[in-house]
Formats: structure tokens, C-alpha cells, sequence
């Protein structure tokens, strides 16, 4: 088993916790798997459990492969990368909520 970062861009829907005037957001992943198929496939279906809307899947491989691209991996990183390798889980270490923005060029 691996880890991989993802990155899981998520819509709106009845009961996702998120802020009631947010558009959507952005989750970042940690989630073990084989591959990064299966990560992507089981991170999707905890999110859909969780009455999360995923529209969006960007991966950016496992640890060794950013470390490999010039990346690096902090210590809080790394303690969430062990955790969803040693639970085979799903880590969902942040959520950055989207809103609308009325002063966005080509808006008005």
C-alpha cells in the first residue's frame, strides 16, 4: 500500500457541512491504496458517505514521488501520510470553502 495526495474538488449538497454560502470547496487527501486508482476511487466513495458532491480529482502522487520533484514533506505531513498508510484510510487534512466573487474580471 501506498499513500497519495489528492487534491478533490467537491460541489454543493444538502448536508455537506459546508458554509451555507460557499459555491464549494477544495479538500486536500491523504488516502491510502494500491495505486493511485484505487485511492482516487475510495476517497470518492467516502466522500459521497459523507454527503460530500466530488466533481474533481487531482492527484500529486505519494511522498516519494513530490520528495523526487523537489517537494518537501513536513513533519505534521508526514504524521497524517503515516496515519492513512496505518489505518488504510482516507485523510482529509483541509477544506478551503469556494465563494462566489462579484469583483472576479468577466463578472458583472
Amino acid at each position: 500500500m501506498q499513500v497519495f495526495m489528492l487534491l478533490v474538488q467537491v460541489g454543493r449538497k444538502k448536508g455537506d457541512g459546508l458554509p451555507d454560502d460557499s459555491t464549494g470547496a477544495g479538500l486536500i487527501c491523504y488516502a491510502a491504496g494500491r495505486d493511485e486508482a484505487e485511492a482516487v476511487r475510495e476517497t470518492v466513495a467516502i466522500l459521497k458517505q459523507a454527503d460530500m458532491a466530488p466533481l474533481d480529482v487531482t492527484g500529486y502522487g505519494t511522498a516519494e514521488e513530490r520528495k523526487a520533484a523537489g517537494q518537501e514533506i513536513d513533519d505534521e505531513e508526514r504524521v497524517l501520510i503515516d496515519r492513512a498508510l496505518a489505518d488504510n484510510a482516507v485523510i482529509v487534512a483541509a477544506v478551503e470553502p469556494f465563494f462566489d466573487d462579484p469583483t472576479a474580471v468577466g463578472e458583472g
